[in-house]
């Protein structure tokens, strides 16, 4: 998503600007070009050698070089300011200190980074940082509201422990936060208005009070899925089983535990979606006769029969009572893949199946990658290794075909 973009972070003088090391690494490794920017002040908190090394890009601090203005490169450097203003994508101030902030408001530029933020053409994000006073005092809030008016973009700060030693609002995002927030500036809000249902993860079935049973699945497609479409503009609602993958964009997140408890949101909440997505693994079966207490090792007994019995079938459930929305389903298949999905595609009504073999390198259960098939009546589309954002992504753009 941000291969190839241009973005200038800059970092003024607060205690947070150690983290942005961290940022800067995600933004590089994520594909972008990055050039930093510091206030004087700032290099008493991180060092500009360290940004320069993960940049991969010369630091600039100073207005002026500490050089004979006579060299050519120098001269140059005099009106660098407006060069970076025309070179990048965007730019990121954080932390973005209340003398920065207000400086701002007031059009005073009276070190680089407060030039190249007056000169830049591209979008500008504020990531407000100081002690919980600062950050609300009426002059503060009221340069943050002008700021806003502006069309500066505000990533607002969260609660959390101060440098002061106290606990309260005013706390630097965390880099993966500002990268997330940044990432989502670039993308385009193709899905706003839409409705969109996913399930995720797995379901458990319990045996007796302690003991169920279950499979491998984390719930990672299924939480990058709704990720992807949340930053897209889409409304998500996620119904997940058991799963420690967490997730902070979506409108309504449902968590379950049993694919009868899964049967039942998902029939809540599938009426007026534009899309169903359902990634989630449940269990196929369940014990017949579930124990109250728990079940105990019997010395003289050296095995136990386990009687088990079918689960609800959500999916096939929502292909037969499909009304205003379109239905996608995966395939988790280790022989005769494109048969065993194409018949499944055909049985539960589906407008699209997602073909995965856990046999597949780099595909599966708990990886970050993911190999498939987008498989409809009418085509085959075969997908090479990708992160499963970016298979989130190339689905939602199926969707967007259809619609």
């Amino acid at each position: 998503m941000l291969k190839g973009k241009k973005i200038i972070v800059g970092i003024s003088g607060g205690i947070a600007a150690y983290k942005i090391c961290s940022l800067v690494r995600l933004f590089v490794k994520n594909g972008a070009e990055v050039r930093v920017i510091m206030t004087p002040s700032a290099v008493n908190f991180v060092s500009p050698l360290t940004l320069s090394v993960l940049s991969q890009n010369e630091v600039v601090i100073n207005m002026f070089p500490d050089e004979d203005w006579s060299k050519s490169e120098t001269v140059k450097a005099g009106t660098w300011h407006i060069s970076n203003g025309m070179w990048a994508d965007m730019f990121v101030v954080a932390p973005a200190t209340a003398n920065t902030m207000a400086k701002i408001n007031a059009g005073i530029s009276d070190n680089f980074l407060l030039s190249a933020v007056l000169a830049a053409r591209c979008p500008v994000v504020l990531v407000p940082t100081m002690d919980e006073d600062m950050f609300k005092n009426k002059i503060t809030q009221r340069n943050l509201a002008d700021l806003k008016k502006y069309g500066y973009r505000i990533l607002e700060p969260v609660v959390g422990e101060l440098a002061s030693g106290l606990y309260g609002m005013g706390k630097m995002p965390e880099p993966e936060e500002i990268f997330d927030y940044v990432k989502s500036q670039f993308i385009k809000k193709d899905l706003k208005g839409k409705k969109i249902l996913v399930t995720a993860g797995p379901t458990r079935q319990p045996i007796d009070a302690v003991r169920y049973i279950s499979n491998y699945s984390t719930g990672k497609m299924g939480f990058e899925i709704a990720r992807a479409a949340a930053e897209r503009g889409a409304d998500i609602t996620l119904i997940t089983g058991p799963s420690s993958e967490k997730i902070n964009a979506v409108d309504n997140l449902i968590r379950v535990q049993t694919t009868e408890e899964m049967f039942e949101a998902v029939k809540k909440h599938c009426k007026g979606s534009s899309l169903v997505i359902m990634t989630a693994a449940v269990s196929d079966f369940k014990p017949k006769n579930v124990l109250q207490n728990k079940m105990k090792k019997d010395k003289k007994v050296s095995s136990v029969n386990l009687e088990l019995e079918k689960t609800v079938d959500i999916l096939q459930y929502l292909g037969k009572n499909k009304k205003g929305f379109i239905l996608f389903g995966f395939a988790l298949e280790t022989d005769n893949q494109i048969e065993n999905a194409k018949r499944k595609l055909k049985e539960k009504n589906l407008d699209l199946i997602v073909l995965n073999d856990p046999n597949v390198e780099g595909a599966g259960f708990g990886t970050d990658t993911n190999v498939a098939s987008l498989i409809t009546n009418d085509a085959i589309t075969e997908l090479p290794l990708m992160s499963k954002y970016e298979l989130a992504n190339s689905i939602l753009d199926e969707y967007l075909k259809k619609k």
